[in-house]
C-alpha cells in the first residue's frame, strides 16, 4: 500500500508570489519553493492534472503583481500562492471527458512542476506537432492571436501603407511587423539594442529599424523613417514613443493599442501631450485585448501554420530552462534582456 501511494504522488517545485509590487519586480517577490502532488484524480472529478512542459512570460503580467486597486480585465495574483499563466502542458490524469491522459494542450497553468486544473474550459488541445511545442505560449498562442487581431482587426491594413511597430522584436511585434510585409506595407520598428534591431532587418524582413536608446530625439527619429508620415502605429510601449508617433501620424491613420510596457513598473506615470493630434489628424485609437477575440483563433491558427510551413513567417524565442529560472526571466522581460519570445522550458516530455 505504501509503495502504491509513493508511485501515486511527485515532487513538485512552484514559484509562490509573496506580495504586491511597487516599481519593478525583484526576485525576491517570487519565492521558489517545493512540495508533494497526488498524480491521481478522485473519482467523479472532472479535474485534470497536467506536467507543465513550457511556460509563457508576458507583460501582462506586470499588473496581475500589482494591488488590485483599479479593476481590471485580468485578476491579480494571491500573495502566498502559486502564479500562473500561459503555458504548455501534457495531461498526466484526467477525469474530464474532453482530455485524455497524453494530449498535448496550452492555455492558463500555474507556474510549478505539475498543476491540478479544476475546470479545463479554457485549455485548447495542441492540434499540430510537428511545430516545436513552445511555439504555443508565442506564435500559435495568445501573443500571435494579439498580433493577428491588433493588425488585421484593428488596423485595417492596405496595401502600400507604412507602419510602425515599438518593441518590435518582442512576441508580438516581430509578427505584427512580418503580417504587414505579406500585406505590401512598408514596415519599420524599434527595439533596444543593436542585436534586436539586426533581427528586425534581416530575419523578419522590415524594412527599417532603430534603436530608440540611441536616438536623442524621437519624433525626429520618426520623421527620418516615415517623411510622409505613418498610417499604421503599433503600440506596444507608451509614454514618449506615444508621443513621438502623434506627430508623425498621417491624417485618419489607425493606433492599435496592444501594451504600454514603459509605464507598466513606474510609481508615477509618464503623462502624454500630443493627444490633440487625434482630433486635429482624425485618428482611430482603439485598445484591445485578446480574450475578446478567441473565436478568431480557428481561422488565425490555419494561417499562421500555413505561413510557417511555407517560411513565410519566422520566430524568435528567448528560452530559460529550468523553473527556478522563471523569476530572472519575467524580470529580464522588462529590462529589455530578452530577445525575442521570453519562454521558460520546465520539462521535456
Amino acid at each position: 500500500m505504501a509503495a502504491s501511494l509513493t508511485e501515486s504522488r511527485a515532487s513538485n517545485k512552484q514559484i509562490i508570489f509573496k506580495n504586491y509590487v511597487t516599481g519593478y519586480p525583484k526576485q525576491e517577490d517570487m519565492i521558489l519553493t517545493s512540495s508533494s502532488i497526488s498524480l491521481q484524480i478522485p473519482d467523479g472529478s472532472t479535474s485534470l492534472i497536467l506536467k507543465n512542459l513550457f511556460l509563457s512570460c508576458d507583460p501582462y503580467m506586470r499588473g496581475k503583481m500589482s494591488e488590485p486597486i483599479i479593476k481590471s480585465y485580468t485578476d491579480a495574483f494571491t500573495p502566498g500562492e502559486v502564479i500562473y499563466g500561459f503555458g504548455v502542458a501534457k495531461v498526466v490524469a484526467s477525469g474530464h471527458a474532453d482530455f485524455k491522459a497524453g494530449d498535448l494542450v496550452w492555455g492558463i497553468t500555474g507556474w510549478e512542476e505539475y498543476s491540478l486544473i479544476p475546470e479545463p474550459k479554457g485549455l485548447l488541445k495542441i492540434k499540430y506537432t510537428d511545430i516545436p511545442l513552445s511555439y504555443y505560449t508565442g506564435i500559435l498562442g495568445m501573443p500571435g492571436l494579439t498580433a493577428y487581431v491588433g493588425f488585421h482587426e484593428i488596423c485595417s491594413p492596405k496595401k502600400g501603407e507604412t507602419v510602425y511597430v515599438s518593441a518590435a522584436s518582442g512576441a508580438v511585434g516581430q509578427l505584427v511587423g512580418q503580417f504587414a510585409k505579406l500585406m505590401g506595407c512598408y514596415v519599420v520598428g524599434s527595439a533596444g539594442s543593436k542585436e534586436k534591431v539586426d533581427l528586425l532587418k534581416n530575419k523578419f524582413g522590415f524594412d527599417d529599424a532603430f534603436n530608440y536608446k540611441e536616438e536623442p530625439d524621437l519624433t525626429a527619429a520618426l520623421k527620418r523613417c516615415f517623411p510622409n508620415g505613418i498610417d499604421i502605429y503599433f503600440e506596444n510601449v507608451g509614454g514618449k514613443m506615444l508621443d513621438a508617433v502623434l506627430l508623425n501620424m498621417r491624417n485618419h491613420g489607425r493606433i492599435a493599442v496592444c501594451g504600454l510596457i514603459s509605464q507598466y513598473n513606474l510609481t508615477q506615470r509618464e503623462g502624454n501631450h500630443n493627444l490633440f493630434c487625434i482630433v486635429t489628424k482624425r485618428i482611430k485609437m482603439q485598445g484591445f485585448i485578446e480574450p475578446d477575440h478567441k473565436h478568431l483563433y480557428p481561422q488565425f491558427l490555419e494561417l499562421a501554420i500555413r505561413y510557417i510551413r511555407e517560411g513565410k513567417l519566422v520566430y524568435v524565442e528567448d528560452i530559460a530552462e529550468g523553473i527556478e529560472k522563471a523569476p530572472a526571466a519575467l524580470i529580464g522581460l522588462y529590462e529589455g534582456r530578452n530577445v525575442g519570445k521570453q519562454v521558460v522550458l520546465v520539462a521535456k516530455e
